[in-house]
């Protein structure tokens, strides 16, 4: 049986917070764009896990200064562990 999920559920699983973020992921990053149903626009549980799915886990590689930025967090974390460790 296929579960149908209106624009509240999606907000409730906190995958879109307005209809404005909805129309840009739609236009932009390949989100179903739904169906209407009895006035309502409706997505299946089955295209909304297939969207996530096809979703990047990671960002893209940092370049210039927020590379050196994420190199010094990453430097003060160890440096914090070690200390830490140790005491």
């Amino acid at each position: 049986m296929t579960n149908w999920l209106r624009f509240r559920q999606l907000k409730q699983r906190n995958i879109v917070q307005s209809w404005t973020q909805l129309k840009n992921l739609v236009d932009n990053y390949g989100f179903p764009p739904g169906r209407m149903t009895g006035g309502n626009r409706t997505w299946t549980d089955d295209e909304i896990a297939d969207w996530r799915e096809r979703c990047p886990v990671e960002g893209p590689e940092l370049k210039g200064a927020a590379k050196m930025r994420a190199a010094a967090r990453k430097k003060a974390k160890t440096t914090d562990n070690d200390v830490s460790s140790t005491a």
